[in-house]
């Protein structure tokens, strides 16, 4: 006998809380509090009203919003009617919001009154804009608008939901390029859910204090669907103050949290960091990119555990996970794969896969992998190689089994044949103590082919020049690896995420006659 179809979909979640912890608190946005019967109540009757009014499984809802209770119940109400949610950034602008638009080609858009003059100027860029109203109880849950864009042969698909379903179009973050629509099935939802639980366990006791975008795949997949799988109280916050945070933390009793390491160091400095009340706080998870040890320290004096990770929105997004009971003696590294994750290393050069210790592209595999870009199927199959997904990152494994990601692959530059992680050079150029912050990129050489050119912002009230840069790497560095050019910005163009965007970056242009702000040399290879 086959096992039914529908096993895996997540629309089931809000209706095993509803029997089990009815009263338990769901939500919790800024104050006002959800309670799962509530959560279940309101999606049910969200998603009878879609399939009344046309929409079928596979219709995009695509949404400009803030973290909100609003958009929970959206999301399982689209999981209960096989819809797709498609979060979108308010943090674009018109132009680049009105291109994620156009290729999301949603049935309908929900939209915050906060943003609702953003997304009428990306609306109004588009030839045959969707259907618009606000979400929320005073928008799309008192009222849903039959779909108009439909084609007459066309017809709405009614059926039940299956696993290998879409869930979620998250954008990727486009640091190197234009942003792609990742699909997200109901499969790969709870595959990467149900891995996450047994590193970083949740329970109906817990609090979790959430601050990532939901426009973001770790908005929902990194805790707070766990937490509403198990019956805990997610805590939403729409932005990240770190004196606030630290508030809410003792306030609501928060138990743990995800956040970069960017958060992370901003509470750290925050003058009330060392008399917070974390008492409550067991717990904290950290993505994005390492934790420096002396960050790690921080919070180890403040008796909380780390869960370090690594992960990419193509694979749900978790990878690799480093406990808090080995991160004391593998500073630096991402870990091993999470349960129900497989990892490989392949040559860059030849794709062979390596064993034992060595360097070389990540690849993964899995039940938590996407299903593939949103018509693209080009992409798709270039994000592919023998069944396993590119990471695009370069990675290093030890002998041990344990993972450090180095860089990404298209950083690497090659100067004078020395193959260059940019990130290395940005890892030396932070601990100068002038520095709080780097980025290097790989520019043009007629000589070399490619040399380095360091961005570098300066820590306020220590003053810092090319030159001592230059002779900081080079105590540092081989001659090879240091930087041809320094320029010294007042900031780092960065992704919602805190990651560096070199794409962005450019130097000036040739011929550009050098001030002291920029200083370049002919170096001694």
């Amino acid at each position: 006998m086959n096992a039914p179809d529908g096993l895996h979909t997540l629309g089931r979640w809000t209706r095993d809380r509803a029997l089990a912890t009815p009263d338990r608190v769901a939500v919790d946005d800024r104050g006002v509090t959800l309670r799962y019967r509530d959560l279940h109540d309101r999606a049910t009757a969200l998603a009878r009203r879609f399939r009344e009014a046309g929409y079928g499984v596979g219709d995009r809802i695509a949404t400009v919003t803030g973290n909100s209770a609003d958009h929970v119940v959206l999301f399982f109400a689209c999981a209960q009617a096989g819809l797709v949610l498609a979060p979108l950034s308010w943090r674009l602008t018109p132009r680049e919001l009105a291109a994620q638009l156009d290729q999301a080609d949603p049935a309908l858009v929900l939209v915050e009154q906060e943003f609702a003059a953003l997304a009428s100027a990306a609306l109004d860029r588009l030839p045959l804009p969707p259907l618009r109203t606000e979400l929320g109880r005073s928008g799309v849950e008192a009222h849903v608008p039959r779909p108009t864009r439909r084609l007459a042969a066309a017809q709405p698909v009614a059926r039940e939901v299956r696993d290998d379903d879409p869930l979620l179009l998250v954008f990727t973050s486009g640091t190197g390029g234009n942003a792609r629509g990742a699909l997200l099935t109901h499969a790969n939802c709870f595959w990467t859910n149900l891995s996450f639980s047994r590193t970083a366990e949740l329970s109906s006791a817990d609090v979790v204090l959430s601050v990532l975008p939901q426009f973001h795949a770790g908005g929902w997949n990194i805790q707070p669907l766990l937490a509403w799988w198990t019956g805990a109280t997610v805590v939403l916050e729409r932005t990240f103050e770190p004196e606030r945070v630290l508030q809410l933390v003792a306030e609501r009793r928060v138990t743990t949290m995800m956040g970069v390491p960017t958060h992370y160091l901003l509470l750290a400095e925050h003058p009330g960091f060392a008399d917070a009340d974390l008492s409550s706080l067991r717990h904290a998870v950290v993505g994005g990119a390492p934790m420096p040890e002396p960050l790690l320290r921080a919070w180890y004096r403040r008796d909380v555990q780390l869960t370090q990770g690594y992960g990419l929105t193509e694979a749900g997004p978790n990878v690799l996970c480093l406990p808090d009971d080995v991160a004391r003696t593998h500073v630096g590294s991402a870990g091993v794969p999470y349960p129900h994750v497989e990892v490989a290393l392949a040559d860059p050069a030849t794709g062979e896969h390596l064993d034992g210790p060595a360097t070389g592209e990540l690849l993964v595999r899995g039940p938590g992998v996407f299903a593939g870009y949103f018509r693209d199927p080009e992409a798709t199959a270039a994000a592919f190689v023998g069944g396993w997904l590119r990471s695009g990152d370069l990675v290093e494994r030890d002998a041990d089994g344990y993972y450090r990601v180095l860089d990404r692959l298209k950083d690497v530059f090659i100067t004078g044949g020395e193959n260059v992680t940019p990130a290395e050079v940005e890892a030396v150029l932070r601990r100068h103590p002038g520095v709080a912050d780097a980025a290097v990129v790989g520019v043009p050489d007629e000589r070399w082919g490619e040399v380095g050119h360091a961005f570098v912002v300066p820590r306020p009230g220590r003053l810092t020049d090319a030159e001592e840069l230059e002779a900081f790497c080079r105590r540092e560095l081989a001659g090879f690896k240091v930087p041809r050019a320094f320029d010294l910005v007042p900031d780092l163009p960065r992704s919602s995420l805190h990651k560096i965007m070199r794409a962005a970056l450019a130097p000036p242009p040739a011929g550009t006659p050098a001030d002291d702000q920029t200083h370049t040399h002919e170096e001694a290879r």
